[in-house]
Order: C-alpha cells, then sequence, then structure tokens
C-alpha cells in the first residue's frame, strides 16, 4: 500500500516499492549513489527507522530518505535526497511537509542542489552551516585493489563495547547522539577492526546506513602500519561479496585519505560532490 503523506505530492513507498526503487537507481549511478546505497541495506538490514518518500510512482523525480527524530540530540541521523529535476525538487522542499523546516536538519545531497535548499531555508527564515562537502570515491571492480599483507594483523568487527571508544576518537563525536548513530551501526552494518595483543581495537572503519565505508581511523601510537589499507581492503571485499557497492566519502581538505583510497583503486567522477548541511541549527 502508498501512504499519502502529504496532500501536495509526496507519497510513501513500502515493501515491493523499495527493492523496484533500489533497481531502478541503478540507472542514475554515480549519482544515485548514497541514495541507493541506503536501498541496498535498507532491503536487507533492519535498523533505525527511515521514511522513503517519493514525489510519485513508479516513476519518480525526487526520492527522499527521512530519518524518524526520536530523541533530542538525534542529529546525526541524515536525511538523504537524491533528483533528477530540480524544479520538483524545489516545489517539493518547498510546498510539501516531506522537509520539516521547524525541526533540525541534517542534509546529504549533491553540491549542485544545494542553492535550492539554502534559498527555500531563507525564505523560510532558517539558518544554515555547513558540515562537510565530500568527494566520492568508488571502486567499481575488487580486483583492482592491491595485494597487501595481513599478516600478523589480529582483524576482527567492532562490538557494542567498542562504541565509546569509536566515539571519543571521531571528529563528529564526542556526544550521547553520536555515540547512538555509532552503536546502530556496529550492531547492524559491517565493521572491521584491528586488535592490539590485549584485544583491544587500535584501528577500525565503519559502514553508515548509506552503506559507504567510513569513519576510517588508527591510533596514533599505532600509524605508519598500514593497518588503515588493510582495514580498507578487507572491508571493500567483505562488502562487495555480500553484495553492496563498494564506496565512501572524503572530505576535500582530506588529502591523505584521497590519496589512500585512489592509491587502492577507488576512483571518482571530479564533477561530482557530496555536501552535508545542517539547517535550524540551534540546539
Amino acid at each position: 500500500m502508498t501512504g499519502m503523506i502529504s496532500p501536495e505530492m509526496t507519497m510513501e513507498l513500502t515493501g515491493e516499492q523499495l527493492k523496484v526503487t533500489e533497481t531502478q537507481l541503478k540507472r542514475y549511478l554515480p549519482r544515485s549513489q548514497q541514495v541507493y546505497g541506503f536501498l541496498v541495506l535498507r532491503n536487507r538490514v533492519r535498523s533505525d527507522s527511515v521514511r522513503v518518500l517519493v514525489d510519485r510512482w513508479p516513476e519518480f523525480n525526487v526520492i527522499v530518505c527521512k530519518p524518524q527524530y526520536e530523541q533530542k540530540g538525534d542529529h546525526f541521523k541524515d536525511t538523504l535526497v537524491f533528483a533528477k529535476d530540480e524544479a520538483v525538487l524545489e516545489e517539493t522542499i518547498r510546498k510539501s511537509s516531506v522537509i520539516d523546516w521547524t525541526q533540525y536538519l541534517c542534509l546529504g545531497i549533491n553540491l549542485r542542489h544545494l542553492e535550492i535548499f539554502k534559498a527555500v531555508a531563507s525564505e523560510k527564515d532558517v539558518s544554515s552551516s555547513k558540515l562537510a562537502v565530500c568527494h566520492m570515491m568508488i571502486l567499481e571492480d575488487v580486483s583492482n585493489l592491491p595485494s597487501i599483507d595481513s599478516s600478523g594483523i589480529s582483524l576482527s568487527s567492532l562490538d557494542e563495547s567498542h562504541v565509546s571508544l569509536v566515539n571519543q576518537m571521531w571528529k563528529f563525536g564526542k556526544n550521547e547522539g553520536a555515540a547512538r548513530m555509532i552503536r546502530n551501526m556496529i550492531a547492524n552494518f559491517p565493521s572491521c577492526c584491528v586488535l592490539d595483543a590485549e584485544g583491544t581495537p587500535v584501528s577500525w572503519i565503519l559502514t553508515y546506513a548509506s552503506c559507504a565505508m567510513g569513519i576510517l581511523y588508527t591510533l596514533p601510537e599505532h600509524r605508519g602500519k598500514s593497518y588503515a589499507k588493510v582495514l580498507v581492503s578487507t572491508m571493500a571485499k567483505r562488502l562487495h561479496a555480500q553484495g553492496y557497492p563498494v564506496y565512501c566519502f572524503i572530505e576535500e581538505e582530506n588529502d591523505v585519505s584521497y590519496m589512500l583510497f585512489k592509491k587502492l583503486g577507488f576512483i571518482e567522477d571530479p564533477s561530482y560532490r557530496e555536501a552535508w548541511f545542517g539547517f535550524n541549527d540551534s540546539f
């Protein structure tokens, strides 16, 4: 059943519609990569509740993945948007109830759509702030991964006991909202870490709800041991084996990570950027 949530133009997808939409989005890769990756995971793994909304069905112009904000401080739940038609996108966010401009919104979009959102936000007297602008790096063929020696390295997956450590080391973390997001990622999505002799993680990588690899980090005293290369390669193979897309977002100023992924065979479309912006950022 399709549930109408707005008298203007937006409807919610469920069940088989989500699987059909996942297939449809493949036509628009790499621009649809983030929403496509989200649906790949959403259709296979249960995690936080998210509503998937379109302007019409089955030939949609705009799709919005809208998280449920259940607690004060749920600021790490991204609203993801893919649009084929910018005019429809503008009308959707201006007139429909799909975007609640009265609450905090963390938005992940193609950078070229940003001016539309900022213009509508300005009309509604809503403030905005840049969180990140990123390269999108994709590994199209896992056979492109170079051979990496991981002998003598103890690899494992992260678990609940590691949430606090990851949260403390993440640049956007150190708060309960981030901890909730990280806990959800560890509990539901693939992760990989290097353990020291005491069984404590010293380097790790996780998977976001969009299926993108991220939060790659190595403790300073353990750097220079190729742990990041081992983790990225291991996770890439694991994601590929499970039928998931293999990609990541790297902030424009992060040259070290950009070169790491490039050397591992990841490529990008230089004309494309993904942007994260916060709106109503007054919490």
